[in-house]
């Protein structure tokens, strides 16, 4: 169990992930925990290669 493990929180962690084990709301206070700003910038799409006439 750890990081390779979906269902614990240290996994859920690994893989950027959320779930049962890494909930959204803040468990103490009950209330939602605002999302962190996007770290990753989204990948830049390529062009279709031209086709030979």
């Amino acid at each position: 169990m750890g990081k390779g493990d979906r269902r614990t929180r240290r996994g859920k962690i690994n893989r950027s992930s959320y779930g049962n084990a890494r909930p959204h709301i803040d468990v103490v206070t009950g209330a939602a925990v605002a999302k962190p700003a996007a770290a990753k910038p989204a990948a830049a799409k390529k062009a279709a290669p031209r086709k030979k006439a």
